[in-house]
């Protein structure tokens, strides 16, 4: 939603799993929120330090919400839970509907298909996000790397 906890933890870590395989000229990654509630603000301190432990640098990056020309730019829009995929599907043009999944649907066998939001919990709800994220990314990736190079 505001592109502090889940979203930017998941850039981050698709980002280093991509550089870390030698595949970033191949990737265009950037995450965002449905909301503007922390529009310009660096992920959750929590967020950072939770992956930073995991080698994963998320200093960097700042909230900003999703735009109409993300829709036109990307080949794939994860989603990390059914509200903000609805709130997207909304949104989306109809034409660009086929790009939006739950991030987690790239991960064998999980009857929950959605991460959930550690931002009113403790540091073990972001050691979870973290543990689903590096799951779903190693799955997203296996999907879409088959040709490269």
């Amino acid at each position: 939603m505001g592109n502090i906890c889940r979203s930017p933890t998941a850039e981050g870590v698709f980002q280093k799993m991509v550089r870390d395989g030698g595949l970033a000229e191949w990737f265009e990654i950037d995450s965002a929120g449905t909301h503007a509630y922390h529009v310009g603000n660096p992920p959750d301190e929590r967020a950072q330090k939770a992956a930073l432990a995991r080698g994963v640098d998320l200093a960097n990056l700042r909230a900003r919400q999703v735009s109409h020309a993300d829709f036109e730019s990307f080949d794939h829009i994860l989603v990390m839970d059914r509200q903000n995929y609805d709130t997207l599907m909304f949104v989306c043009p109809r034409n660009h509907s086929h790009k939006l999944k739950l991030f987690l649907e790239y991960v064998p066998g999980l009857k929950n298909v959605e991460v959930p939001d550690p931002y009113y919990g403790g540091d073990k709800g972001f050691e979870r996000v973290l543990d689903l994220v590096e799951q779903a990314s190693a799955g997203f990736l296996a999907s879409v790397s088959h040709g490269i190079r």
